[in-house]
């Protein structure tokens, strides 16, 4: 079985680019975009099992992708990256549907065990809806 493939989503560049090489180097396979709007038209093109996404971004914060994510791809797990603490927006990112709320910057350890965990959620939502449409599914 292979590992979850990650979308990381800040408007930091070099942000983005040190994290995504840290995660490639544990043999993640890693996307990086700068931007809400661009994370959503990937999320239509190729499939990702989760986002990494920055919550305050131009133009599109990572509230607004975060709702849009969940609406568009339900399974998709998405886990906050953010520098700014606020107890209101963790509470608001879980509500959403967002799995968890980490602060930047946090060890790479914390983050590849949450991106697991995460990873782990997606597939046993897939499989209790591919047990389900079974269980429904006429006999032939």
């Amino acid at each position: 079985m292979s590992g979850p493939r990650v979308l990381l989503v800040d408007d930091e560049e070099r942000f983005r680019v040190t994290l995504s090489k840290m995660l490639k180097a544990q043999d993640l396979e890693v996307a990086s975009l700068g931007s809400g709007a661009a994370a959503l038209k990937e999320l239509q093109q190729h499939p990702y099992d989760v986002v990494l996404l920055d919550i305050r971004m131009p133009e599109m914060d990572g509230i607004a992708t975060l709702t849009e994510i969940k609406r568009e791809h339900p399974d998709v797990e998405v886990i906050i990256l953010t520098g700014h603490a606020s107890m209101d927006a963790a509470l608001e990112i879980i509500k959403l549907g967002g799995y968890d709320y980490l602060l930047k910057p946090c060890p790479l350890e914390e983050l590849l065990l949450k991106i697991d965990a995460a990873y782990e959620k997606k597939q046993e939502k897939e499989k209790t809806r591919t047990l389900a449409a079974q269980k429904n599914s006429p006999q032939s």
